[in-house]
């Protein structure tokens, strides 16, 4: 028997309830296999890798696999829904709902648990999407090569789209992304003597100043990039010169090759400052596999015709996004695509007051049995 609605939206408020962190996602994996080996297990097999997991069914034929991901981890985050079933863990949200992605992706196992689809099929409950490119190590981990998917799909909820409308695009979904982290080192002093010192956040302040050039003027105005300094610290008190100052924040590109190219400004521009100012630049770029998302050409045409003429799903045609997602390093080795589910929320993705809306849940479990099936024929003829 396929999951209800009610074990569905319960699923997901347990889950709601213990958020954990990448890597640390020891509670929620016992929870998901727990429930997992309730399902039919005729034809499943189950392996486990850090704290995901990874479940095969054995097709009738087994002449081709079809791959489904779901992330696991939640965000640091203190929630601030009021929802009675809020998170138990201090400081850990499911923020960025994957507590909605695992639940659809459980719905959607469980159907095919007890219809067993003729290709293989191979689930996916990655650790780690938000915090260390959990589907970089999982795919250079080796440990999904004997059930390596030959095409592979996965989700994101949206809060801006009616809950329960899929969204996706040809080409680039969501940007690639690349953390920057500089420590400029300089020399402490007495606010008095100025010229004894050497002022980091003098440096500091013309780097920021510098690298919110790049898009401006280094970047083609028909393509899109984004520089973003989120955090700037120097200092101790108001009257001492800092000696050190820390900036961090993040790059964001359609395309690698954007990516690359501000990588390359912004490591020429911290090169410039440590020579303007007489100050050392330590930079560290961290892409990890934050790759641009970018959907496979005819797996993508082809589930866009399904979802348009399917009459019980609501479909859209979406712009690109400046999200990062590491599903983009999946999809540089898997062909598959990537799509938005509808969660209608007035708040963001990462805010402590998301709170998706729980039809979206049958919503997105219904499109994927639904496509899948038809997927699994189409493969079989």
């Amino acid at each position: 028997m396929s999951l209800t609605t009610e074990e569905l939206i319960k699923i997901r408020r347990d889950l709601h309830q213990i958020p954990e962190i990448g890597l640390e996602e020891f509670e929620t994996q016992a929870y998901l296999l727990n429930l997992i080996s309730t399902f039919n297990q005729n034809f499943m097999t189950i392996k486990t890798v850090e704290t995901g997991i990874l479940v095969r069914l054995a097709g009738s034929t087994g002449h081709y696999t079809i791959g489904y991901r779901t992330d696991i981890d939640g965000l640091p985050v203190a929630e601030k829904t009021g929802l009675p079933f809020s998170s138990r863990n201090e400081g850990r949200m499911h923020a960025c709902g994957h507590d909605i992605h695992m639940t659809v992706a459980l719905g959607i196992l469980n159907y095919f648990s007890e219809n067993q689809p003729m290709a293989n099929m191979t689930f996916i409950f990655q650790p780690a999407e938000e915090n260390a490119s959990g589907g970089k190590r999982l795919y250079e981990s080796g440990l999904l090569d004997e059930w390596m998917p030959d095409e592979i799909y996965a989700f994101h909820d949206n809060p801006q789209l009616p809950a329960g409308t899929i969204g996706t695009r040809l080409g680039t979904l969501f940007a690639g992304t690349c953390e920057i982290h500089a420590h400029l080192t300089g020399k402490s002093g007495h606010a008095a003597y100025p010229h004894q010192a050497n002022d980091m956040v003098v440096a500091g302040a013309q780097l920021v100043n510098q690298l919110q050039t790049i898009v401006s003027r280094n970047v083609d105005p028909i393509q899109s990039g984004v520089v973003t300094l989120g955090q700037f610290t120097a200092g101790t008190t108001g009257n001492v010169i800092a000696g050190e100052a820390q900036i961090n924040g993040t790059i964001r590109a359609l395309t690698q090759e954007m990516n690359l190219l501000i990588q390359k400004r912004v490591t020429t521009i911290c090169e410039g400052i440590a020579l303007t100012y007489g100050c050392e630049v330590e930079l560290n770029l961290i892409q990890g596999g934050y790759l641009p998302v970018e959907n496979d050409e005819s797996k993508t045409e082809n589930f866009i015709r399904f979802m348009k003429n399917d009459s019980e799903v609501s479909f859209v045609e979406t712009q690109p996004a400046m999200t990062g997602e590491d599903f983009g390093f999946l999809l540089s080795k898997i062909p598959g695509t990537m799509f938005w589910l509808g969660v209608d929320s007035p708040y963001s993705l990462h805010s402590e007051f998301l709170a998706p809306k729980e039809v979206a849940i049958d919503a997105g479990v219904l499109a994927m049995t639904h496509f899948l099936t038809d997927r699994d024929q189409q493969l079989a003829k």
